[in-house]
């Protein structure tokens, strides 16, 4: 999942913000999500975000306080860098990539989270990496759990 660069003439938001336009198809450039979070620079300042469909097209939403602290104006044109940001599918070890394959709704839910939770759930079934029958079954409770549509595994 590589970095997408462009510029991009920043715009009011209707929430008080900053719009960046995204001059490109983020289910195209790396692949289908309901939510695709981001992180990278706008003319050189870090942002994370989500791009979402706004006018017609895609853009990156920053909140009132970013406009309030960074000093970019509104119709300047921009340099932009974006990226997936967390683990992306492509980069999780085979047996959970596997085992959320075979479970859609799962896979479906895993990609909309951000990094904080996909990163919590990787740790889990990592702290298990010697003992592989334990492995296999927190990936089984981790597949179950994103199935449902539980952020955070309930604490033992």
């Amino acid at each position: 999942m590589s970095a997408r660069s462009f510029t991009a003439v920043l715009r009011r938001s209707g929430r008080g913000g900053v719009l960046v336009p995204v001059p490109f198809v983020p289910d195209a450039a790396w692949g289908p999500k309901s939510i695709h979070h981001v992180t990278g620079t706008v003319d050189g300042r870090g942002v994370r975000g989500t791009v979402e469909p706004v006018d017609g097209g895609f853009g990156l939403v920053l909140g009132p306080a970013w406009a309030r602290d960074c000093p970019v104006a509104i119709g300047v044109e921009v340099a932009v860098e974006l990226a997936p940001e967390g683990p992306q599918r492509g980069e999780l070890p085979e047996d959970l990539a596997a085992a959320l394959a075979a479970e859609p709704a799962a896979g479906a839910f895993f990609d909309s989270l951000a990094q904080f939770y996909r990163r919590a759930y990787l740790r889990w079934i990592e702290g298990a990496k010697r003992r592989p029958q334990l492995r296999a079954e927190r990936i089984a409770e981790v597949v179950a759990l994103l199935a449902a549509g539980v952020k955070v595994r309930p604490k033992a």
